[in-house]
This record gives C-alpha cells, sequence and structure tokens, in this order.
C-alpha cells in the first residue's frame, strides 16, 4: 500500500501545495495553509474508484436527447413565495442548492418552515450534524412545524446519510450544515478544503442518480463567503446568499448562481417570534419610519429582477473635525459614492472637500444599480444645503462624469411602482422620459439632463 503524504491546502481557495506558505500564491490570504495528510484513492475490483464500487455513480448510458422524458411535474412548491421567486418558480428535482449566509440570519430556520408545507403530499429527510432530535423537536414546536412526513437524522456521516436516503427514498433532503460531514476514507478533518468538497460531490452525485433535490446548508467565512474552496459553488445547482444583519429585522435572500432561473430575483423576509415572514411589498416595508421635514433623505427606485422596489437614501454632510474629511457608506459602494462626490464638485459645484459625508441604506438593502446614484447625490447635496426633499418625491437614474443624468431600464415599471405606492412626483432621465407611453400616469414627472436641473427641481427653484 501507497504510504500517505502531507499536503498544504489553503482554507479560502482550495490552493494545494507540499510545502507550506504564510501567504497563499494564488488568493493572497495570510494563514491560510493547513496541513492535511493525503492518500491515494483505493481501487475497486476493475480498477474502479471506491466512490464507484459504493454505488454512487449509476451504470448509466448515453442517451437520445429526444428519447428522454419530462414528467408534468418538474418543480415543487416551497409554500413561501418569495423563496419560490429566488429558486425561479420553486424547487427542480434532483437540483442541489446550497444556502449560504451568517451564523444566526435564519438559514435553518426557513428549511424547517418550508417543512410544514412539503410534509403535506411529500417526504423531506432533514439530516442535522449540529442539533440532536430532541433540539430540532424544540425549533420545530417554536415555528409550528407538527408534519408527520418529516423525518429527522442525526448523522455526520455522508456514506451513512446516502444509504438512508436509498432506503428511505424521500422527496427531498436538507443537509445541516455540510461542514459537519465527513468521509471516512479521508484523513482530513470535518470542515477541512478537502472534506467539504468530497462529501458535496458525494452528495450531488446521490442527488443526480435518484432525482431527490437536496438543500445544503454551508458556513461562511470572515470574508462573508461560503467556507471552503471557490469550487464548492461550481459544484451545487444553485447558490442562495441570505444578506442583511442579524440584528435588524428584515432579511434578502439573493441567488448568485442558478441554474434552472434568474440570478436578479430577490426575496424579502422578515424575522418574528414564530420564524421568517414574507414580506409581500417590500418597498412598503422600507419605507416606513420615514422621517418628516428633514434634510438630507431621498427616496429611491431599483430594479431587483424583474420586480422594481423603493427604498431610502439617507445623506449626512458635517463638518470635519480632523484634516482628512471622513466617507462612510452603508447599502452603497463605497467606490461609487466617492465618485458621485467628485462630480458634484467639479460639475455642480457643490463642495464637499471640506465636509465628513455619510451615506445609508435604510433596511439592510443593498443598491448595487447605477440607477441609485441621483437619489444618493440628491440625499448628500439636501444635507449639505440644509433643504427639504419633498417626501412625496421619488428619482432615479445614473449619473456620468460629465454631470449628465443618464438613462436606466425599465423606466415604466419603475414609475407605475412610484405611482402605485401614493409618491406624486417623479425625477426621472430626460431620455427615459422621451421614451415613455404617451397617455396619463397619474404622477408628475419632471425630466432632466444633468444633476445640477436634478437639485433644482427638488429645490422648486
Amino acid at each position: 500500500m501507497a504510504a500517505t503524504r502531507s499536503i498544504y491546502v489553503c482554507s479560502q481557495c482550495g490552493y494545494e501545495s507540499a510545502k507550506w506558505y504564510g501567504k497563499c500564491p494564488d488568493c493572497g490570504q495570510w494563514n491560510s495553509m493547513t496541513e492535511e495528510l493525503r492518500q491515494p484513492t483505493p481501487k475497486a475490483k476493475g480498477g474502479a474508484t471506491a466512490s464507484r464500487s459504493l454505488g454512487v455513480y449509476g451504470s448509466n448510458a448515453p442517451v437520445k436527447v429526444s428519447e428522454i422524458g419530462l414528467t408534468s411535474e418538474l418543480r415543487y412548491s416551497t409554500g413561501l413565495g418569495e423563496l419560490d421567486r429566488v429558486l425561479g418558480g420553486g424547487i427542480v428535482k434532483g437540483s442541489l442548492v446550497l444556502l449560504g449566509g451568517d451564523p444566526g440570519i435564519g438559514k435553518s430556520t426557513i428549511l424547517l418552515q418550508i417543512c410544514q408545507h412539503l410534509c403535506d403530499s411529500l417526504k423531506v429527510l432533514y439530516v442535522s450534524g449540529e442539533e440532536s432530535a430532541r433540539q430540532l423537536k424544540l425549533r420545530a414546536q417554536r415555528l409550528g412545524v407538527t408534519a408527520d412526513g418529516l423525518l429527522i437524522l442525526t448523522e455526520t456521516d455522508v456514506q451513512a446519510v446516502s444509504e438512508h436516503i436509498k432506503d428511505q427514498k424521500p422527496d427531498l433532503v436538507i443537509i445541516d450544515s455540510i461542514q459537519t460531514m465527513c468521509l471516512d476514507g479521508l484523513s482530513s478533518s470535518p470542515g477541512s478544503v478537502t472534506q467539504v468538497r468530497e462529501c458535496t460531490n458525494y452528495i450531488m452525485h446521490v442527488a443526480k442518480q435518484l432525482e431527490i433535490p437536496v438543500f445544503i446548508v454551508g458556513h461562511v467565512n470572515k470574508d462573508g463567503a461560503i467556507a471552503g474552496p471557490k469550487v464548492l459553488e461550481h459544484i451545487v445547482d444553485a447558490v442562495l446568499y441570505f444578506e442583511g444583519d442579524k440584528h435588524l429585522s428584515y432579511r434578502i435572500l439573493r441567488a448568485v448562481k442558478n441554474r434552472y432561473g434568474s440570478t436578479n430575483e430577490i426575496g424579502v423576509f422578515e424575522m418574528t417570534d414564530t420564524g421568517l415572514a414574507e414580506v409581500e411589498n417590500p418597498s412598503l416595508a422600507l419605507l416606513s419610519g420615514r422621517p418628516k421635514n428633514v434634510s438630507g433623505t431621498c427616496v429611491a427606485c431599483v430594479m431587483e429582477g424583474s420586480r422594481p422596489i423603493l427604498s431610502e437614501i439617507q445623506g449626512l454632510a458635517a463638518p470635519t473635525g480632523f484634516g482628512n474629511p471622513r466617507r462612510s457608506c452603508v447599502g452603497f459602494d463605497f467606490n461609487r459614492m466617492n465618485l458621485l462626490l467628485a462630480v458634484l464638485e467639479k460639475r455642480a459645484g457643490y463642495y464637499f472637500s471640506s465636509v465628513d459625508a455619510y451615506l445609508n441604506v435604510v433596511g439592510g438593502l443593498r443598491l448595487d444599480e447605477p440607477a441609485a446614484d441621483l437619489p444618493a447625490a440628491l440625499a448628500l447635496v439636501s444635507s449639505q444645503r440644509d433643504f427639504v426633499i419633498d417626501e412625496g418625491t421619488v428619482a432615479f437614474g445614473e449619473i456620468g462624469l460629465a454631470g449628465e443624468v443618464r438613462s436606466v431600464s425599465n423606466c415604466a415599471d419603475r414609475v407605475k411602482e412610484a405611482q402605485r405606492l401614493g409618491f406624486a412626483r417623479c425625477i426621472l432621465p430626460y431620455h427615459n422620459f422621451k421614451k415613455l407611453p404617451a397617455g396619463e400616469w397619474g404622477i408628475e414627472l419632471v425630466a432632466v439632463r444633468s444633476v445640477r436641473q436634478a437639485v433644482e427641481a427638488v429645490k422648486g427653484e
């Protein structure tokens, strides 16, 4: 039998090396190289690998695409409309979904909640490597999950889990979490890069062979990425991330990869005493509690997938007490904020070089769309000049380096959403205004060509 050898694997990106490095040559992380013992893959009779001899791979033969049949029921509804939206319409049979997020943000909660709806007609196997069966029972009682079709398994051996899956043949499997699973053939400890990668690969073949959808809970590292190599995200069919501060009530569920749907959709939830509740009207929820007659606040309309969402952007400009003014933002790109401040100084004549500038998106939402440029700039100028933007005004548009307000997509949907929520005036790019269909919109449309025109419009000059 060949002797084992020691290798060093980066816990962040999975880079392998024969010697130790203080800094990973691939991703540049410091102190991320961990030592592991690598053994040759055992061979079964006939030269097959151990995974094939265990029956992970099926004895498949090439099939013509025209001969592959499709059943009428390809997706399972989770009972949560926001989750179905992010998944692209429901859970696809045989899919492997990775759910990540910060500790305590609601990953296990939402998976246990959907069991109540799914178990009315399906059989669900919940595999937990972190909690005992009694602990899961207590959490299920708190969330109101009492379905008889829910099976609980406390196991960390992936091979044993796969045998239970083959015996029970459930309609859905939940693995909580992948960092607690291990393969006996590997000498590394559970949660290491090799264990996480190989366990996910093992579960993937079981799911594809039996056409059973599997949800996998993945922990995140200090940088917010899924703990383990990036290849873990390439193995699965969909990657969902929970965003938002765990100390706040709202949670944003976003798909960063989805082979069966769009990656632009988001789901909005609110954490309550009885679990996660859907927020069917995110705009109304994010705008609740807005201050009145206060400078430095403006409402933005951004597109999240096919749905327009209105969110409040707050800006604050205060005299600096240091030599260099401070810049800080929450929910907005920091470099984009610096670009807007430079444009406001150079093109519009509003100077921020001697003041501290702060930008905040209320509700935990992160605005990455260029259409949020105009409301962010208006909020900053409103705070610096201390004038109030009317609470019935909404704005959207991209700002260029020349100070021009450029057009954005889905203008009609944004205007309709603002009108539906009772806003009286909309500041929008001139080129979008020209392309809008003629007719009554029920809202005053103010077309602007530059950021200076937009400021004059909200000031009433």
